[in-house]
């Protein structure tokens, strides 16, 4: 059939409202999964991911319940990166680089001297 609406509650319920019926009707629940080592599961791209041995087994729950948080229908998840502190952190990588770069650099000409001077 086709749904004229479809919504999903913070707990993770999902409905939907068919034509010719005035109420919604329960086609879903949506379920979480935690893992004890998030860094640990296996990016497929797509924001897909697969447990590993590494991740730990899933502790599965609804939204609402403890430790699981809500879902927020229609709304956009921000970003998790904060741009000054990744510039910032950009800029201290090129610094040290430079300074490292120098410093072969140097290097390099003490030991041409040391080896002209022995000649």
């Amino acid at each position: 059939q086709t749904a004229t609406a479809v919504t999903v509650s913070q707990t993770g319920l999902v409905t939907a409202t068919v034509p010719g019926q005035s109420t919604p009707q329960q086609i879903g629940q949506l379920t979480i999964a935690n893992f004890v080592n998030e860094a640990g599961l296996l990016a497929l791209g797509g924001n897909y991911f697969q447990q590993t041995a590494a991740s730990g087994q899933p502790t599965v729950g609804v939204p609402g319940d403890t430790a699981f948080g809500i879902i927020q229908q229609g709304y956009v998840e921000a970003s998790n990166v904060d741009p000054v502190t990744e510039i910032t952190n950009l800029i201290s990588a090129q610094r040290a680089y430079e300074m490292n770069s120098k410093v072969i650099q140097a290097a390099d000409q003490m030991s041409g001297t040391i080896s002209n001077l022995r000649s």
